[in-house]
């Protein structure tokens, strides 16, 4: 992460272009990202890539997707900047942070090799040894921290820019709009999920890695029962957890 910091402010040394290849292969072959990672590993000796494109591009399009929801609910021009910031530096630098640092303590304790009890795995995402004869590999908090912010794309996707196009649809009592609205957060949680695994999966140190998948079988389980009455965009978008006053309800 030392380096990541480094380079915070030096944009022309940036690779925004890879950035955007990234995005756009989180949804459609997200496996390809990570086979690129390994192949920076390969280069530069370390997993992480301290590269801070990434987390401004992401946060430039959650700027530009929280401005759209202030202008259709927000009370206010004070309301749009509350729901920027609250956009940006709390759904996800804040959250991506947490999620990163409970990854790197606990990831690597309980999915690292001579864990007992647990059933076996290959090793990693390109079936390649762990390492031997280099050293034991340990889990970096910077690719934790890649993880976490790569993870957050289809989150963006789906809650933010594809629920707010929708809004008018699922943010109505009908059941109709309820199953809309449900599966569009059932499939950007899978798809959190299913990022994840194959981020951790792709290191060949660590073992177990589909356990990470079980969070997706419990968000199906918990899709289904929601099916029964509860509209979770009625409840959970974005902007209202942005706590702002809407013009009209979501």
């Amino acid at each position: 992460m030392p380096r990541f910091f480094k380079r915070l402010f030096k944009f022309p040394s940036m690779d925004f272009e890879m950035a955007i290849w990234e995005m756009m292969s989180l949804i459609i072959a997200p496996k390809a990202v990570f086979r690129s990672i390994y192949y920076h590993k390969q280069q530069q000796k370390t997993w992480h890539r301290p590269d801070p494109s990434f987390t401004y591009l992401l946060s430039l399009f959650l700027l530009l997707t929280s401005l759209a929801w202030g202008f259709a609910y927000a009370d206010g021009a004070g309301r749009m900047l509350r729901i920027a910031l609250v956009f940006v530096f709390g759904h996800f630098l804040l959250v991506s942070v947490g999620v990163a640092t409970v990854a790197f303590f606990l990831v690597g304790r309980l999915l690292g090799p001579g864990v007992k009890g647990l059933p076996g795995r290959r090793r990693g995402l390109y079936n390649l040894p762990g390492g031997d004869g280099e050293g034991r590999e340990e889990l970096e908090f910077g690719y934790c921290w890649d993880v976490a912010i790569r993870a957050f794309v289809p989150i963006w996707v789906f809650l933010y820019v594809v629920q707010f196009l929708c809004m008018p649809l699922v943010g109505t009592d009908h059941w109709l709009s309820l199953l809309l609205s449900n599966t569009l957060y059932a499939i950007a949680l899978n798809y959190y999920f299913t990022i994840t695994f194959l981020g951790y999966n792709a290191l060949p140190f660590l073992h177990h890695t589909e356990l990470l998948l079980l969070p997706g079988a419990i968000t199906t389980i918990l899709w289904f029962a929601s099916l029964f009455g509860l509209n979770l965009s009625r409840h959970l978008a974005p902007v209202l957890w942005a706590g702002a006053r809407l013009r009209k309800d979501v």
